[in-house]
């Protein structure tokens, strides 16, 4: 495929380039020509620590590049390894920002972008069954305009949560390494750091989602129980920030298909852990 390829936008019809280059009319894209990037572990522990907003904070998240197999992995397969549906479809292929409502007192916390869902489309949990089956949830539960959620742009919004990730970019196999996790840790602990004074609670999908916000948490100096609280689907876990505040951690199977389609994870089950929230 050529790099001068350009396809339409799903949505708006704009041409793009697939990766998406920074500035150039993606819908909701944060970052800019001048936003810094990060090239190394060192790099995203000092730019993490810099943003002073979410909407900061998520311009360089968008344009890191500090693990080459994941630059690799998402970028290729944003132009030579589309699904065969979204052939015609520009590919995002660049890390993935946090989204929501950024007064959010509940913070979602996944896994990664799924190679041809949110490294397509460029927003979280956004064209692939497993968003279908989130917003879903987050609708009944009132805290989603709309039910689905097809490509950025399409109207979605949220409202009292925000949605983000331990990890940013779409790795192999949905399965990012300890050291690709590690290097991408300080873009959560800066996000909890900012979310923080107006946080009530954090749902956390997943073994990877929540043992994630448990190490973040013990970076930030919050208190977590100990033994460190086990997950599974309902667990329940109070975390105290160093003010004395407790933050309810609620843990939920993800909403993947393999936990949706066998019946491992049911809406009756889900509503109830965001009924929780």
């Amino acid at each position: 495929m050529s790099e001068a390829r350009r396809d339409a936008h799903p949505l708006t019809g704009r041409l793009f380039g697939s990766p998406v280059e920074p500035e150039t009319g993606w819908p909701g894209d944060p970052a800019t020509t001048d936003t810094p990037v990060a090239h190394s572990a060192a790099d995203v522990t000092l730019l993490a620590a810099s943003p002073r907003t979410l909407d900061d904070l998520n311009a360089c998240i968008t344009v890191c590049r500090a693990c080459p197999r994941l630059v690799e992995w998402r970028e290729s397969v944003a132009t030579t390894g589309r699904r065969a549906s979204f052939a015609d479809q520009p590919y995002w292929g660049r890390p993935v920002a946090s989204f929501g409502d950024p007064a959010a007192e509940v913070l979602i916390v996944g896994l990664a972008p799924a190679a041809n869902g949110a490294n397509r489309t460029g927003r979280m949990f956004t064209g692939d069954r497993s968003g279908d089956w989130l917003f879903a949830g987050l609708f009944r539960a009132g805290y989603a305009s709309q039910p689905t959620a097809f490509a950025a742009g399409d109207g979605l919004e949220l409202a009292g949560v925000r949605i983000t990730a331990p990890v940013r970019c779409a790795p192999p196999g949905n399965k990012p390494t300890t050291l690709e996790k590690s290097t991408c840790a300080p873009w959560l602990d800066r996000e909890l750091e900012l979310t923080e004074p107006r946080l009530r609670s954090i749902l956390a999908l997943g073994l990877i989602g929540w043992d994630a916000v448990i190490r973040a948490a013990r970076r930030r100096g919050w208190g977590v129980p100990s033994p460190k609280p086990k997950f599974t689907h309902g667990a329940e876990a109070a975390l105290t920030t160093p003010d004395g505040r407790s933050i309810r951690l609620v843990g939920s199977y993800h909403v993947s298909q393999q936990n949706t389609f066998t019946g491992k994870l049911t809406e009756a089950m889900f509503d109830e852990v965001l009924s929780r929230l």
